[in-house]
């Protein structure tokens, strides 16, 4: 069975909106929450975007640069944009108004191979995108910020990257796709992120040398104007070409009491990383 028909060719999917509304630890709760109903048959897949204000989401790596302290004061003091970290993998990203969060949650466990999850999520990305005659490539553009395998790239220049998490038999895969504004501008932020949380320092873990240059928004990807808003809907009509179905069934009761147990644990991780700073 190809991958279009196992994720989507009649395939129930249902959308959660949380573009406006919530801070950003409240999204890594409602994803591990959705992927324990997912996981335990008690939802069908979930497609979820969300939207964030100037806001750095870390990497469990990047909690331990040597200087993380000088790091995040010049986020906050100097750019106004506030960082957590996040418990799915990767390093440091850029979230603001002018970056989309999609997250595709479904059933799998070791059956599901990474590369498998991450692929849905491509497959997706690229049917989004169809008419604008383009070819978005899969592979690691070294020197954007959380460079990885499935970095998603237009003549080599990185628009989106994508992570994945797994809790209780169900997989979030999430993708943040830069659509407005400038690409280079988020890089360099983080460039000097990167050197004032470094300072020099060798360390054993490896952090990226970001080259501004190597990233761009996808409205300057197409040449023309593209908002948040245009994404989200080339996302629902992706779905249906798709071949799925939507529902919009809000977040039950029992989900909303599995969330304050996922925020809680975000809320820990957090105070770990601000005793530090």
């Amino acid at each position: 069975m190809d991958l279009t028909s196992k994720y989507f060719s009649g395939i129930e999917w249902r959308y959660v909106d949380h573009s406006t509304g919530l801070a950003p630890m409240q999204s890594f709760a409602f994803d591990d929450t959705l992927s324990e109903s997912v996981g335990k048959d008690l939802s069908c897949n979930v497609v979820r975007t969300w939207v964030h204000q100037h806001t750095v989401i870390l990497g469990i790596h990047d909690s331990r640069l040597p200087f993380l302290n000088d790091g995040i004061r010049y986020l906050t003091d100097e750019q106004g944009f506030n960082a957590i970290v996040r418990n799915s993998g990767g390093l440091g990203v850029v979230l603001d108004q002018g970056v989309l969060n999609i997250s595709l949650i479904f059933k799998g466990k070791t059956e599901t191979t990474i590369d498998e999850a991450f692929t849905v999520m491509y497959l997706l990305v690229s049917k989004m995108f169809e008419d604008e005659d383009v070819e978005i490539e899969t592979r690691e553009i070294t020197h954007s910020y959380c460079p990885g395998k499935f970095d998603l790239s237009i003549n080599g220049q990185k628009f989106a990257g994508i992570s994945q998490r797994r809790v209780r038999g169900g997989i979030a895969v999430q993708v943040y796709l830069c659509v407005e504004g400038s690409g280079s501008e988020r890089a360099a932020m983080m460039r000097e992120f990167y050197d004032r949380a470094l300072q020099g320092t060798t360390t054993k873990f490896t952090y990226p040398d970001v080259w501004p240059s190597c990233m761009a928004s996808l409205e300057e990807l197409f040449q023309h104007e593209m908002t948040v808003q245009d994404v989200m809907f080339k996302l629902l009509y992706a779905l249906k070409d798709l071949g799925s179905t939507l529902n919009m069934d809000p977040i039950t009761e029992d989900e909303w009491q599995r969330y304050d147990g996922y925020f809680d644990k975000m809320i820990q991780r957090n105070e770990k990383i601000n005793r530090r700073v």
